[in-house]
């Protein structure tokens, strides 16, 4: 049976977002909410975020991925390389970041732009990872399909025993993506559906310019 989704409803109460309030520079803000959302809110997974990317066959896909690192330059996550997203990521750089937490009734859109982040720095993460994590990104040939689960299984035992007392090296084809933002849009819940909404967007001089938006 159709469930009626239609009275659903929610009234956002827990902030505002005023543009006089706004630092110059994104990153600013965007530090400042998730160092907020991560004290505040700890049932939600602070650095867990949505990455859409354009796939060959002409499609937007979104997935939740884990953001590792932020810096004034990018953002910064680890997948494979030869994986789906991975693929459409180097074939078209164009991609979107996306956070909701709910707790804080907060969501930030980011346009960017992603490239491959320096070897060292890949090598010097995945050194940082669990050694089962380790053999798992060596186990896995993400996005291609797979005879069953006790196939991975018994290949990560196998890597096991073969890696034993040794030093795991990073495979080559997995590492690093930074994104280096175009735009980054705040949006705060607020009563009545009136959601604050700024965007903060380049100029053909790479100055940050905001401005706020309609709900």
């Amino acid at each position: 049976m159709e469930k009626d989704l239609s009275n659903y409803r929610k009234t956002y109460e827990k902030g505002a977002l005023l543009l006089k309030d706004t630092p110059e520079n994104p990153l600013e803000l965007f530090r400042s909410w998730f160092n907020e959302v991560d004290q505040h809110f700890p049932e939600d997974e602070t650095n867990a975020m949505t990455v859409a990317t354009i796939g060959s066959d002409g499609f937007p896909k979104s997935r939740v991925v884990l953001l590792k690192k932020f810096t004034y330059e990018g953002f910064i996550f680890y997948t494979n390389y030869d994986s789906e997203k991975g693929k459409a990521i180097l074939n078209n750089p164009n991609v979107c970041l996306s956070f909701f937490w709910h707790g804080a009734e907060r969501q930030i859109i980011i346009k960017g732009k992603a490239e491959k982040i320096a070897e060292n720095l890949s090598d010097g993460y995945f050194e940082s990872r669990p050694r089962g994590s380790q053999l798992g990104a060596i186990v896995s040939n993400q996005s291609s399909i797979v005879e069953s689960r006790e196939v991975l299984e018994f290949k990560l035992r196998q890597l096991e025993l073969d890696y034993e007392g040794k030093e795991i090296e990073r495979p080559t084809f997995w590492g690093g993506f930074i994104i280096k933002p175009i735009s980054i849009e705040f949006w705060q819940g607020r009563p009545n559906r009136l959601h604050d909404r700024i965007l903060y967007a380049l100029d053909a001089e790479f100055n940050w310019v905001k401005n706020r938006l309609s709900p």
